[in-house]
């Protein structure tokens, strides 16, 4: 079995997909090595296994939203599709989603996945209530604002196997997407902080060899302050719908041109029922904090000549701070930036290096589901926590069930489980 973009192949022949939480639970409680695969769309090997595989299909069930609390009960299986049809028909919705809809919930809050806009959080922040299993096969329940909950919420499948959670929803709500063309550099430079508090969510594509960002798409809420216009800050309104990747047909992205539709159908770059892929591929994404953004911008243009025979194109989002402990934004507004390579593992590993070298000044830290080849003591200086994860990890699971060879000796720098 290989992971969604096919550069990873599976170390286990060995995959289980229980039926129930008492399956599951002896199946923990009987392995000595064990991993949760969620949509298999991480492009590491975070997600592994030596001996078992567990996958979390049936674990689909998603329960009524409730009013009161603003919240809904999901397995962890579910999708963010899944959950946006369930919610959206019933009036309800989440206040964001990532680019992609097809990602499982829990997995993608595992390694602090987001979507973009200046003021909203990773998607981790929405998790109210966790039901964890531990090694034993036992289930906890975590509440929401609790250390050990907000330590667990972006817990890199280290401790345990998160088998239902709660989640925030707020009423449904109407967005619309337009797009803008070739943005110059040099004014996204001088006006980066009032550029990055347009509109509800902004992405900037961009392949870092010309004098401008490709394009620049901004999504608002039908109640927000942004209204579409022929020209934002030099880029040019686009007339006709658009694809991050030129080449490709926009036919599977979300609608744009400014028409008004559900939160569900808007937020995400691309629908639901399309496979976005441009073939295969692979991801990196470095974050830094808001205040050296622009000096990130700099740094990348002048390498650009490296990176874009590798790039399909390469997006800047921003994500606000919170108060999650292995989260990339603990504490600070931070600003994504993510590569889409071509196949070619090979020069993309000589250039990362590149890329981690040029950024180490302003502090960037990978996002774990994708690749880097960052060490380990770099890694716990960039992510000061990961001390603790580690440590608590060690508390909970001392025979390391749920690690593997990546958590162990990239991620934590201690050696291989035996």
């Amino acid at each position: 079995m290989k992971n969604w973009a096919g550069n990873v192949t599976f170390g286990t022949g060995r995959h289980v997909a229980p039926g129930s939480l008492d399956e599951l639970s002896a199946l923990v409680a009987n392995s000595r090595r064990i991993k949760v695969q969620g949509s298999r769309h991480s492009f590491n090997t975070i997600a592994d296994s030596s001996e078992t595989l567990v996958s979390l299909e049936n674990f689909g069930e998603i329960g009524e939203p409730d009013p009161e609390s603003r919240s809904v009960r999901i397995g962890g299986g579910v999708t963010y599709g899944q959950l946006a049809i369930h919610l959206q028909s019933r009036g309800w919705a989440l206040s964001n989603l990532a680019s992609l809809p097809h990602i499982s919930v829990i997995g993608a809050c595992a390694t602090a996945t987001h979507g973009s806009g200046r003021f909203n959080k990773n998607l981790s922040n929405d998790l109210l209530i966790l039901d964890v299993m531990g090694p034993g096969g036992e289930v906890r329940n975590l509440a929401a604002g609790s250390a050990e909950a907000k330590l667990v919420a972006i817990g890199l499948g280290a401790v345990g196997i998160i088998t239902n959670a709660t989640v925030r929803i707020e009423p449904t709500y109407l967005v619309r997407q337009w797009v803008y063309e070739q943005l110059p550099f040099e004014v996204l430079i001088s006006h980066f902080d009032v550029l990055s508090r347009h509109g509800y969510s902004l992405s900037l594509f961009t392949k870092w060899t010309s004098d401008f960002v490709d394009q620049m798409w901004v999504k608002e809420r039908q109640d927000g302050l942004f209204e579409g216009r022929d020209e934002c800050f030099g880029a040019k309104l686009a007339t006709e719908k658009l694809h991050p990747l030129r080449e490709m047909d926009p036919i599977n992205c979300t609608d744009q041109l400014g028409v008004a539709g559900p939160w569900s159908e808007r937020l995400a770059h691309f629908k639901l029922e399309f496979t976005p892929s441009a073939g295969e591929e692979l991801q990196s994404e470095y974050f830094v904090n808001f205040e050296h953004a622009t000096a990130a911008v700099d740094a990348l243009r002048a390498l650009g000549s490296e990176l874009d025979p590798l790039l399909f194109v390469s997006e800047i989002r921003f994500i606000a701070k919170d108060d999650l402990p292995m989260s990339p934004a603990f504490g600070a507004d931070i600003v994504a930036f993510h590569f889409t390579w071509r196949p070619l593992w090979e020069q993309v590993r000589e250039v990362l290096p590149k890329i981690e070298a040029l950024l180490a000044p302003l502090g960037a830290r990978p996002h774990f589901g994708k690749l880097f080849t960052m060490q380990s003591d770099r890694l716990a200086e960039v992510y000061p926590r990961l001390s603790s994860l580690r440590n608590y990890a060690a508390e909970l699971d001392p025979e390391g069930k749920f690690l593997n060879e990546f958590l162990t000796r990239s991620v934590f720098g201690i050696k291989s489980p035996a």
